[in-house]
């Protein structure tokens, strides 16, 4: 039986009776504190979306290839797989490059070479005449062998440098006249501003101002903003919000095709050249694994928002030279979402959905908001040298390391649901770990201080769990401090107990009570008594902050862990009077 117009059976709701459904649901709960998502962003995020939550509907008219470049430039779906290769000698990084264009790879980011004359650069790009290829490390005589190896035979790739066009605008503004086809000399690096802390919209804002000033500089110097626009990639890092960023690309595209325009750049010439990698910042030396899950979410999010070229970081690169497995495992995540989940078949497959298209207006806005300020302030080169792009990194920077300090920004495995048995002193080099800053860095820290211990003085600190008392909460709070103090690698015991007596033979550095409000009174002033009694000083502290804390505390509780505690600050606090790191 065929079923013609399906969707008649439904008949239209209209938000009025929306809204009423959810506040019968809620029961009196605060609609605005439980389903409104404030982001760090400054955006509301509403609990759904419908057609008349569209700004500009009209927006999403033109196709995929089409002004303002929403859905992409391209009129199909794919993209570049770019692959990393960390070689410093040409040779050596074109045996690598050749080896991983075999094993999948599309494209090439030599991430590490330094090419010292012409002879180095046909050797770096033998037998890679398809292949496009970029190098992250450029100066002015590499894009000037560049040239010249181009200029007489075109390649059939593009060839491309990480130069940043604003470190001279009069070299930037020699070599759009005199770049051939083909050729992509500079590059805004935007995900330098993400990996610093920036928020979505202070990325859109930067990036967009820095091209802006780009092409102001060669502009003003006589250069042909056609050839300008044509001259210059911008790389995105990509993180695990994973809306905000599909929606981050759509919205730059949208905003470099406008300012474009305002320079004279034709709508069919100002699409925007934009890669992505995965983020750096996110990701984690414990629980390593996880970072080969971040980058999946990462990557798609950079294919989704229509990248044209996506780089996958190895998962271990944060604390060691990646090998080939973990290069591989890189690669094949890429080639797994391309040719077995197929997303390369479609083009801008988020479009059309009402939260992602309203998503995308609303970093726009917000981003051409902070481009404003930028011009305000005298441009973005102006603005970065008097230091007002470093102290705005800044500000975002720390409050992000605080939601990840406080873990209202989760890493699974880091400072959530760590593995205490986990042990990672002997795969770290301290050199790679401390060229990268990351959000976890201050809970590794504490991981790897309490490692150190161990292997200095063949100890753990260990740390008792005491179920005692209310059935339902005792096991509620010892979970949230098996949680918190696993975080800093203690060795951690879970142990039932009937009564204070029992509790106090029991063998621990650290005794943490794990009962209801009501019972840690009686509990503590029976148990600190009989601990000094025998002769033993381990300190008690109690999992959760009740009302008579004060009373607690002149009974003998050392401390207490709860919502409200500052991870950072407890753990270092109790790894110090536990002998860790003294």
């Amino acid at each position: 039986m065929v079923i013609e117009h399906l969707l008649e059976e439904f008949p239209p709701v209209n938000t009025v009776d929306w809204e009423a459904a959810i506040a019968r649901d809620l029961k009196g709960a605060d609609y605005q504190k439980r389903l409104i998502w404030r982001a760090e962003e400054g955006i509301t995020v509403k609990p759904y979306y419908r057609a008349d939550d569209l700004k500009t509907p009209a927006a999403m008219d033109p196709a995929p290839g089409q002004f303002p470049f929403r859905r992409g430039v391209r009129a199909a779906g794919g993209w570049i797989l770019r692959e990393e290769i960390d070689a410093t000698s040409p040779e050596e990084a074109n045996r690598a490059a050749r080896a991983a264009i075999a094993a999948g790879a599309e494209g090439i980011v030599f991430t590490s070479l330094s090419i010292r004359g012409r002879a180095e650069l046909d050797a770096a790009l033998t037998h890679l005449d398809r292949v496009p290829v970029h190098f992250a490390l450029a100066d002015e005589p590499l894009i000037r062998f560049l040239i010249e190896r181009l200029r007489p035979q075109p390649q059939a790739a593009v060839l491309s440098t990480n130069s940043n066009p604003l470190s001279s605008t009069d070299f930037a503004a020699e070599i759009v006249q005199s770049a051939p086809e083909g050729f992509v000399p500079f590059t805004i690096d935007a995900a330098a501003y993400e990996e610093t802390g920036a928020t979505t919209v202070e990325e859109l804002g930067f990036a967009l101002a820095a091209g802006i000033d780009f092409l102001s500089a060669v502009a003003a110097r006589g250069a042909d903003v056609n050839r300008a626009a044509a001259a210059v990639e911008f790389h995105f890092a990509i993180g695990g919000n994973y809306f905000f960023q599909i929606a981050k690309l759509r919205a730059f595209r949208m905003l470099w095709a406008q300012a474009a325009g305002c320079f004279g750049v034709p709508p069919e010439n100002s699409g925007a050249l934009v890669t992505a990698r995965t983020s750096r910042w996110d990701k984690t030396v414990y629980d390593p694994q996880s970072n080969v899950l971040r980058a999946t979410i990462e990557a798609m999010a950079a294919i989704v928002g229509g990248a044209d070229a996506v780089s996958i970081a190895p998962y271990d690169e944060c604390f060691r030279q990646a090998g080939e497995p973990s290069q591989r495992l890189a690669r094949n995540t890429q080639l797994l979402l391309k040719h077995e989940a197929w997303l390369g078949r479609a083009v801008d497959p988020g479009g059309g959905s009402y939260y992602l298209e309203a998503l995308t207006d609303d970093l726009a806005r917000e981003g051409w908001k902070k481009t404003q300020e930028i011009e305000a302030a005298g441009g973005y080169r102006r603005a970065n040298a008097e230091g007002l792009i470093a102290q705005a990194l800044e500000r975002s920077r720390t409050n992000r390391v605080a939601a990840v300090d406080r873990r209202h920004r989760v890493f699974i495995g880091t400072n959530q649901f760590a593995n205490p048995a986990e042990q990672a002193l002997d795969r770290v080099d301290e050199s790679r770990m401390n060229g990268i800053d990351r959000g976890p860095r201050a809970y590794e820290d504490l991981r790897l201080r309490t490692e150190w211990h161990a292997a200095e003085s063949s100890k753990i600190p260990r740390i008792l769990l005491a179920e005692i008392g209310d059935a339902k909460m005792r096991v509620l709070r010892s979970n949230f401090a098996m949680n918190f103090f696993a975080c800093a690698g203690f060795a951690i015991t879970v142990k039932r107990f009937k009564g204070a007596a029992e509790l106090s033979k029991a063998e621990a550095d650290l005794i943490v009570l794990c009962s209801s409000d009501t019972d840690y009174y009686r509990i503590a002033t029976r148990l600190t008594p009989r601990l000094k009694m025998l002769g033993r000083s381990t300190p008690v502290i109690v999992a959760g902050y009740p009302e008579d804390a004060e009373e607690l505390r002149a009974a003998g509780v050392a401390d207490f862990v709860h919502l409200r505690s500052n991870p950072i600050d407890l753990l270092k606090k109790w790894q110090e009077r536990l002998g860790v790191g003294s």
